[in-house]
C-alpha cells in the first residue's frame, strides 16, 4: 500500500481512544489565519491559544499515529533527536495541559515526538510501496522527555520537512507517569514559515520546493485544525521555535 493511499482510507488508533483520519477533500471551516509579524529578519507566526486558561481548555484532537510510529518509544529517552540529520535549527516546546483539573500543568507525563526529515522520510521504515527509501535500520528524529512541573518538553531537532498527500506535522503520543495512554495527536504548521523554509533554504537542503498540500486539504487536519497549530517563531539563519500546548484529560 502506497503512503496516499494508507493516507486517503483513515488509519484507525486504537489506543484507548479510537481516531479515525478524515476522508480528503473534506470541509471545514474552523481554520486559523496565522498572524505574522517581522522584526529584524526574524518571523512570528501565532497558532492555538488552547490550554492558556480552564476557560480556553479543550481536549486536543486525537489523530491517527501511523503509518510510521515509533515501534519501541522507551528505546529514545533524548531530547536531541537530530541523530545525523541535518537542516534548519528547530526546537521544539511542548506543554501538556490536563483538562480534567482545570487546565493546570500536567507534570511527570511521558511525550514521545517523531516527525520526517527535510526530505519527506522517516526512520525507522522504507524499502516499500509506503516509502521507497530504506531508513530500516537507523533511528533519527524520534525523541521521549517527561513533562517537567509546568508539564512542559523541549527536543531539539531539525524543521521538518514534507511529503506528497501531507502538509508539514509533527507526531505526538502522550502517557500518563504509569505508561497508560492519554492521547495520540499531530501538531501542525503556520503556512507562511513552512513556506519559506522550503522556498528559501536550499542551502541548508531543502530541494523540493513548496509542500503539495495546505493544512485545510490535508486529510489529518481537513476537518478542523484551530487547536492544533503551532505558535513557530525565528529565521532559518537563526533556527525556529515551536512553541504547543497540548490539552488532555488525565
Amino acid at each position: 500500500m502506497e503512503r496516499k493511499e494508507f493516507l486517503k482510507r483513515g488509519f484507525v488508533s486504537l489506543l484507548g481512544i479510537t481516531a479515525v483520519a478524515p476522508l480528503i477533500g473534506a470541509c471545514s471551516s474552523a481554520t486559523v489565519d496565522p498572524v505574522s509579524t517581522t522584526t529584524t529578519g526574524s518571523t512570528t507566526s501565532t497558532g492555538s491559544t488552547n490550554g492558556s486558561s480552564s476557560s480556553n481548555c479543550t481536549v486536543t484532537p486525537s489523530e491517527t499515529e501511523g503509518p510510521f510510529p515509533t515501534k519501541v518509544p522507551a528505546n529514545f529517552v533524548i531530547k536531541d533527536i537530530r541523530s545525523d540529520r541535518t537542516g534548519v535549527a528547530f526546537t521544539m516546546n511542548i506543554t501538556i495541559k490536563n483538562a480534567s483539573n482545570s487546565c493546570a500543568a500536567l507534570a511527570g507525563a511521558l511525550v514521545d515526538v517523531w516527525h520526517c526529515d527535510k526530505d519527506g522520510y522517516y526512520s525507522e521504515y522504507g524499502g516499500t510501496g509506503m516509502q521507497s527509501a530504506d531508513f530500516t535500520k537507523v533511528d533519527f528524529l524520534r525523541g521521549r522527555q517527561v513533562t517537567d512541573a509546568n508539564g512542559l518538553v523541549s527536543f531539539t531537532s531539525i524543521f521538518p520537512g514534507w511529503y506528497s498527500g501531507r502538509a508539514p506535522h509533527i507526531h505526538v503520543h502522550i502517557y500518563n507517569s504509569a505508561g497508560k495512554s492519554l492521547l495520540v495527536t499531530q501538531i501542525a504548521f503556520p503556512y507562511d514559515i513552512s513556506n519559506t523554509v522550503y522556498t528559501t533554504a536550499q542551502s541548508y537542503g531543502y530541494t523540493k520546493g513548496k509542500q503539495d498540500t495546505l493544512n485545510e486539504r490535508d486529510n489529518v487536519f481537513s476537518d478542523g485544525y484551530t487547536t492544533e497549530l503551532a505558535t513557530v517563531s525565528g529565521s532559518i539563519s537563526g533556527g525556529y521555535t515551536l512553541t504547543h500546548t497540548i490539552v488532555v484529560n488525565a
